[in-house]
């Protein structure tokens, strides 16, 4: 009887608790859109919650069905797949049970604001803009602060802490950009990176250890704030390209302390068996890498910080493409760039890549391919005959063009293979893209030392960027190299990621105006806006033919040819005057005799042949 009693009380205790206990804390993605059947024909929502994987959920909103409950080993975690096929925006009440206890939980399914087709990625016509957002401006000083996240300080002082630029302070600089004369602005991850301080010395400013795939870091701003900033980007001409990052996520992501399934990471039981990541990225494509090689590759962690995300668990994968499809649709980001793209599973993001090409077929996304060899690079490419299994990733990044750039301007251009040698022969392999166009090419960025390096070289660097503008490539430019900011990664990589002056309050200078710069960078804001303004809808470069000579006499030159029109970049890569012989150009020249050089408007008689002083660069146009 006693033994009775106590099964009695036990099963009435354990339904008083299910009672107390049904709690949704939060279901992500926040909110969906009507009319996405054709990308997600079954949304998964992820409910978070103490207890809640044993929820019945149903609802009786007209055109949505719940498809399937998957409840996963986490007894914190409830995935629904909910089918809105047909469904009309509005507020769907989601039913949830457990035991006695029930709950409805409204869940807003929203109207798109324009149809797939009418999102327009950026393309070769435009210029990049890279910028971290630390350390760009900081426009809202009340940010810098923020009760309740992990424990972090702000410090100017210190490369690798937070420096408190925001949202607010892009946003109040947007017509520097239009000055300056890009198009298109990348920002590093501004999604939620609440990790602490380590040591006191290293911080996550840099935006790569998400921690809520739904929510802008409080310290850079809201998701009103992004958006907001779109919003003003598009009404001057600026397309907005959106950092993402699918292999990892934070250490602090509440994933880790709560893995919703045994297999939702590579190496779930890092604590005992940790396995870092080689960086080496060619066992993904060589036809002889060991299973060892592999592994590590596609399965290693970045860093001890950053756990590595299974995309083989479909779920996971369903997760991190409605995230990205959820951005397109919520702020009407213009592009997407994939970080360290080939450390997930190639077949896992070719799944993600033909989703959104389907929905999105104008929309581009550019993925981080670090190999600086042009044959790995072209076979990520969409539609590449030399991949196994199609990435359908339109947009592959140009290592080899950054690395040979680099090294041209450290040699003197000599008959066969130093200098813009380099160059030459990296670009003579644009046969094994399936679209050159759609390739990126960059001369530094956030993750390489400076162009400048420790230095003040502006005729390697209007060299490397006359090249850059011109060719058949999306072009790329980083925060500051237009006032000439410097700076080498061989003590912490925050010294190539230094703040923008005039973007903090207390800034002696103001470098975003004429007056606040100095006369050399003046010189040099003024001779790249004038290329790039030039270059804005310049049917020569984005649609011309490309023709490239092979360096003689140290000198380089690359042409390009579009319906009568031609230009024609040189750059003498020898630290002594050279001449250039116009005849062996006659195909390009034909019975021009006049040409004007671009940056600075001089006229050039092309009937003689061209001297060009040590290191000199033109951009003829005729």
């Amino acid at each position: 009887m006693k033994r009775s009693f106590f099964i009695i009380a036990s099963i009435a205790a354990t339904v008083m608790m299910q009672a107390a206990s049904l709690q949704v804390d939060r279901i992500e993605p926040t909110n969906w859109y009507a009319g996405l059947d054709r990308a997600i024909p079954s949304v998964q929502l992820m409910v978070y919650g103490q207890g809640i994987r044993d929820a019945e959920v149903t609802t009786q909103y007209a055109g949505v069905t719940i498809d399937s409950l998957v409840r996963l080993d986490s007894p914190n975690y409830l995935l629904i797949y909910m089918n809105t096929n047909g469904a009309e925006p509005g507020t769907i009440d989601l039913n949830f049970k457990l035991g006695k206890a029930k709950k409805t939980v409204k869940y807003e399914l929203l109207r798109r604001e324009k149809a797939g087709r009418d999102r327009i990625g950026f393309s070769n016509a435009d210029v990049l803009y890279m910028l971290m957002p630390d350390r760009f401006a900081d426009g809202n000083p009340a940010n810098n602060q923020i009760a309740g996240m992990q424990s972090y300080t702000n410090d100017r002082s210190k490369p690798s802490l937070r420096h408190g630029g925001d949202i607010e302070g892009i946003r109040q600089h947007l017509d520097y950009f239009t000055d300056l004369g890009v198009t298109a602005l990348w920002f590093t991850p501004v999604l939620e990176n609440n990790s602490p301080d380590e040591w006191g010395r290293q911080s996550t400013y840099h935006g790569y250890a998400t921690t809520n795939y739904y929510r802008v870091d409080p310290r850079f701003g809201t998701n009103d704030d992004y958006r907001r900033l779109i919003d003003e980007a598009h009404q001057r001409g600026l397309k907005v390209v959106m950092d993402m990052i699918f292999n990892h996520c934070g250490d602090y992501h509440p994933w880790l302390k709560d893995m919703p399934s045994h297999d939702w990471f590579n190496q779930p039981d890092y604590k005992d068996n940790y396995l870092q990541t080689s960086y080496k990225l060619t066992p993904v494509l060589d036809p002889y890498a060991s299973e060892v090689d592999l592994r590590e590759t596609v399965e290693g962690w970045f860093v001890p910080a950053m756990p590595d995300l299974n995309h083989h668990n479909v779920h996971v994968m369903n997760y991190l493409i409605q995230n990205s499809i959820w951005w397109i649709e919520t702020v009407g980001i213009d592009g997407i760039r994939m970080d360290t793209y080939p450390y997930a599973y190639a077949d896992a993001m070719a799944r993600w890549m033909k989703i959104l090409d389907r929905e999105y077929p104008n929309f581009n996304v550019v993925g981080e391919t670090w190999v600086e060899v042009p044959a790995y690079t072209a076979t990520w490419q969409k539609d590449s005959p030399n991949a196994k299994q199609n990435s359908y990733l339109k947009t592959v990044m140009d290592f080899s063009f950054h690395e040979k750039v680099d090294s041209a301007k450290h040699e003197t251009t000599d008959g066969w293979w130093r200098g813009y040698n380099r160059v030459y022969n990296s670009l003579v392999f644009d046969y094994l893209y399936k679209n050159p166009r759609n390739v990126m090419a960059f001369i530094e960025n956030h993750d390489t030392n400076r162009f400048l390096e420790n230095g003040q070289d502006v005729k390697a660097l209007k060299q490397a960027l006359a090249l850059l503008l011109t060719i058949n490539r999306i072009p790329q430019l980083y925060y500051g190299t237009e006032i000439l900011m410097n700076g080498t990664k061989e003590v912490t990589d925050g010294n190539v990621r230094k703040d923008f002056p005039g973007g903090f309050p207390g800034d002696k200078r103001n470098a975003f105006t004429a007056a606040g710069r100095t006369a050399a960078e003046n010189d040099m804001f003024d001779w790249l806006s004038t290329v790039l303004h030039w270059r804005k809808d310049n049917k020569c470069i984005i649609s011309g033919r490309q023709t490239q000579f092979i360096p003689i006499n140290g000198i380089y030159v690359i042409a390009r040819r579009f319906n009568g029109r031609a230009v024609m970049t040189i750059v003498n890569g020898t630290p002594e005057t050279r001449s250039m012989p116009v005849k062996r150009y006659a195909e390009i020249i034909g019975d021009h005799t006049v040409a004007t050089d671009v940056p600075t408007g001089t006229s050039i008689d092309l009937t003689n042949d061209i001297a060009l002083p040590p290191r000199g660069t033109l951009i003829l146009e005729f």
